[in-house]
């Protein structure tokens, strides 16, 4: 138990430190042949930071722990806002820009709702099994072009602002990504492999491994960027970064893991995926009214500004402790 606690830890470390190197690196190598800081921002580092819960998606799949891969993306999903927002929020309020509320949560929205559709052949279809098939795959990285292609235009009406990516020698920027990728690598099969050996020893499913801690591990990211950011009064890049990351995750990530190996459903996961839509409701609900309980128990009252307060961030936490409760009571 302990070496396999111990693999998982470090697999978890291993990710993010080599998805910082990756970012570093090939950030350097493309400012040193002239990509600009706008462009770096979406493709670089977007991409390089969705590394972690992609590495684990493809190193699940192939080795057949369907559950710790789809757990991963939907619990991740479900951390990013009920945890990683309701942290940020209770530290400071959080505003969150027009076309956020407007586009990309309805957005982030749109995909939890695609993959729970896609997820359920035996329902929908009447198939015997439900399978995430690469047909399905190339769906999702179709939603995730025209994510791409709708970021690339709203980034574009904005004033370019220089976001301090260093720029390195070239044999150095090489070394970084290497590193990065050798370390992603490495701590994706460490990440599984620790996760699949504690649901053996512990006699638990390996959903509730992916669904907390692979998932919780895999968005220490999001967290650390977001309580920086509402310490330092730019909150908004909270609820971005963690939007953002949700959509990555479905389309991006579920993408690309189920091209290179389908993926199949546990019935039971439904649940979860139910859980997840309904915090991303919680979250458009929030930016709206200020205070989601004025809007299920009372009625609409629609807000000026869009800001995510402390209590809603109260809320959240307590929504994510009582999922934390469920799944330990579903085992």
């Amino acid at each position: 138990m302990i070496l396999a606690l111990a693999m998982l830890i470090a697999g978890i470390l291993l990710l993010i430190k080599g998805a910082d190197w990756l970012v570093e690196g090939s950030s350097s190598l493309a400012k040193r042949f002239g990509v600009s800081d706008l462009m770096i921002g979406l493709t670089v580092v977007a991409f390089g930071t969705s590394m972690p819960e992609l590495l684990v998606n493809i190193v699940s799949s192939v080795e057949g722990a369907n559950d710790i891969a789809i757990g991963n993306i939907v619990g991740s999903n479900i951390a990013n806002i009920l945890l990683v927002l309701g942290i940020a929020s209770i530290i400071r309020n959080v505003a969150v820009k027009t076309s956020t509320v407007w586009n990309e949560i309805p957005l982030a929205l749109l995909a939890v709702l695609v993959l729970q559709l896609m997820a359920n052949d035996s329902i929908i279809d009447h198939y015997p099994v439900s399978e995430l098939s690469r047909s399905d795959g190339l769906a999702f990285l179709a939603f995730f072009l025209i994510f791409l292609w709708y970021v690339a235009k709203m980034r574009r009406r904005e004033d370019e602002i220089e976001n301090g990516f260093v720029e390195r020698g070239v044999p150095v920027s090489i070394g970084f990504v290497s590193i990065g990728l050798g370390l992603l690598l490495l701590g994706g099969k460490l990440t599984v492999d620790g996760a699949i050996d504690i649901a053996s020893l512990l006699g638990i499913s390996q959903a509730f491994i992916g669904l907390t801690i692979v998932a919780i591990g895999t968005s220490l990211p999001e967290l650390v960027t977001s309580v920086l950011a509402a310490v330092r009064k730019k909150a908004d890049i909270a609820v971005g970064n963690v939007v953002g990351s949700n959509i990555f995750n479905v389309f991006w990530i579920m993408g690309v893991g189920t091209i290179i190996h389908p993926v199949r459903l546990d019935p039971a996961l439904n649940a979860d995926l139910f859980v997840a839509i309904l915090a991303t409701v919680v979250l458009f609900i929030a930016v709206h009214t200020g205070h989601v309980h004025r809007r299920i128990f009372l009625f609409w009252r629609q807000r000026q500004e869009h800001v995510i307060g402390r209590t809603d961030g109260v809320i959240m936490l307590l929504l994510y402790v009582a999922y934390l409760g469920y799944l330990v009571w579903r085992g």
